[in-house]
């Protein structure tokens, strides 16, 4: 397996696949890299190399205590990408691996980045606030943190059913889809997890989108229960100066991953690198 140390010492699985322009991926909360397979698998199919890491915390990452924040987050990412030497680097992240991407830039410039795709991510802010109406209570995480710390392995199992829309009517997320969710969340240390509710909830990432200079492709399902669009895509879209947003009517937060909707992401993925 292929390692990147970070500056706390703390190892950073990615995996690397294909080659010629680099595609790199950062995924969602509470998953890892494999989460991005099948699209990993379709960019180094078209001719792009294809990366992702496991978030520190999770699958063949270290666990490290401390840095379970979106600096550090950042800063593991940038870590993957200076050691393989990557440039004109497209970069993709899902929720939470949204706010990486984001706070990668904002911390790192576009030096390296070509362009950028967010997908259901969490920037702006999805915590509730004065200034941020549209925003989820703050109880909302408070449950998820109870969730984290009491009985992870049924939250997870039920997290699942609004992660992919299942619990929609006329639904065909298949059990296989919420099982693998499960299995991939069950490796995520403790720590690590109920630390990301606040990385995700509570950091503002504004002056980070604003800073984002490249094509911008963001992509939000307008039935996303996780990460609601009107706090999300919505105002993301009309901070960034590049940007070009599609909504996906009816779509999860999870949408690249359910068969429905993924095939259209696919498309539109291969569409905006290739122009």
């Amino acid at each position: 397996m292929s390692f990147v140390t970070a500056e706390d010492g703390t190892d950073i699985f990615y995996k690397d696949w294909g080659s010629g322009q680099p595609v790199v991926f950062s995924h969602g909360w509470p998953l890892i890299a494999d989460a991005w397979d099948p699209q990993l698998k379709l960019m180094a199919d078209n001719g792009y190399r294809a990366i992702a890491h496991d978030r520190r915390g999770g699958g063949r990452s270290g666990q490290s205590w401390e840095g379970n924040n979106l600096d550090t987050y950042a800063d593991d990412l940038a870590a993957v990408i200076e050691k393989l030497d990557l440039r004109d680097v497209i970069l993709v992240g899902h929720s939470t691996g949204g706010g990486e991407v984001t706070r990668y830039i904002g911390r790192h410039g576009t030096d390296r980045v070509a362009k950028a795709v967010l997908v259901g991510a969490i920037p702006p802010l999805m915590l509730k606030t004065d200034e941020n109406p549209e925003g989820t209570p703050i109880d909302v995480f408070d449950d998820i943190r109870k969730g984290v710390e009491t009985d992870r392995s049924q939250f997870y199992k039920d997290l699942s059913a609004a992660f992919y829309g299942a619990n929609r009517e006329g639904s065909t997320v298949t059990q296989g889809t919420r099982d693998e969710f499960w299995l991939w969340s069950m490796t995520v240390g403790i720590k690590g997890a109920y630390d990301c509710v606040k990385a995700f909830s509570e950091t503002d990432l504004t002056e980070d989108l604003k800073k984002i200079d490249v094509p911008t492709l963001i992509v939000h399902g307008d039935d996303d229960q996780i990460v609601p669009i009107v706090a999300a895509g919505d105002k993301s879209s009309k901070l960034v100066e590049q940007a070009v947003y599609k909504v996906y009517p009816g779509a999860p937060h999870g949408l690249a991953m359910v068969p429905k909707f993924a095939e259209t992401f696919n498309a539109d993925l291969l569409e905006f690198a290739s122009s």
